[in-house]
């Protein structure tokens, strides 16, 4: 009899063993909701940011755009001069996003893409593109161009089959 006691607790401790290596595999650290029994408290839901051992946080979010900035509508006239240009920042997506531009996007004259060539983004009815980007371009400003090389080199590849007076001020 006691033998089998035995091996109901080695079974029972076995199965919680068990139970603790699966919940600590589905709920690693304190991301379970199931767990955090001050979740429902409404400190921890006010600052997403304090640690759980309320020590100071070592990251302060910081928005460099005002509010105003952020709610802003912009209006793109893909029938006059406005221009996108697109700069992709190496490693946050900007491949999957520059695709989506010249793929996905339902315009009145869509982009024309043709495998291992670059695509064709004209504005409808004419024959000036509305994008820059490697995708639309291709690497007219250098591989991998940064802010400061695309501010300089833009207008330039844009503007350089225009004469002076038709360039729209940018």
């Amino acid at each position: 009899m006691e033998d089998r006691s035995h091996k109901v607790l080695l079974a029972l401790v076995m199965l919680f063993l068990f139970a603790v290596i699966v919940l600590q595999y589905v709920c690693p650290g304190t991301e379970c909701q199931l767990l955090r029994l001050r979740a429902l408290s409404s400190d921890a839901a006010a600052d997403p940011y304090r640690a759980e051992d309320e020590t100071p946080a070592r990251f302060v979010p910081r928005f460099n755009f005002s509010v105003d900035d952020l709610l802003r509508r912009v209006d793109f006239n893909i029938k006059g001069d406005d221009l996108i240009v697109f700069l992709h920042i190496q490693k946050t997506g900007g491949t999957t996003f520059g695709r989506h531009l010249v793929r996905n996007i339902q315009l009145e004259q869509p982009c024309e893409c043709r495998a291992g060539q670059k695509c064709t983004c004209h504005r409808p009815g004419k024959r000036k593109t509305w994008l820059f980007s490697r995708f639309s371009t291709g690497w007219s400003c250098g591989l991998h161009a940064d802010w400061t090389e695309l501010t300089n080199c833009v207008p330039s590849v844009v503007d350089s089959r225009k004469e002076v007076r038709l360039r729209p001020s940018r």
